[in-house]
């Protein structure tokens, strides 16, 4: 059986990514446990020369069936390989939600 995770891992790989990070972070989210938050990093020398949105616009196409589905919510971290390299290989961190049936 093919997890969402697995799914999304698998039709990202049309971009060709050098570098791919598929995170469940769906246990960080108030309600019900499911597979229905993600982050994403992609390093991938498709990116070169977009802009963040039209990187960001081709992620949601690939992926237009889960996110008219079970996928809620995509945290994306997109970079060129020289990008990926300035960052030193990392990327900020997840806040926690603060929305939905949580109770502060």
């Amino acid at each position: 059986m093919n997890t969402v995770q697995d799914i999304i891992e698998r039709k990202l790989s049309a971009l060709e990514p050098i570098h791919i990070k598929v995170v469940n972070e769906s246990h960080m989210h108030s309600g019900p446990e499911t597979d229905s938050h993600f982050k994403l990093v992609i390093v991938s020398a498709a990116f070169e020369g977009s802009r963040a949105v039209a990187r960001h616009q081709s992620v949601y196409q690939i992926l237009a069936e889960e996110l008219a589905g079970e996928v809620h919510a995509l945290a994306l971290h997109l970079y060129t390989p020289g990008e990926w390299q300035v960052t030193n290989n990392s990327v900020p961190a997840s806040p926690n939600c603060k929305g939905g049936s949580l109770v502060e």
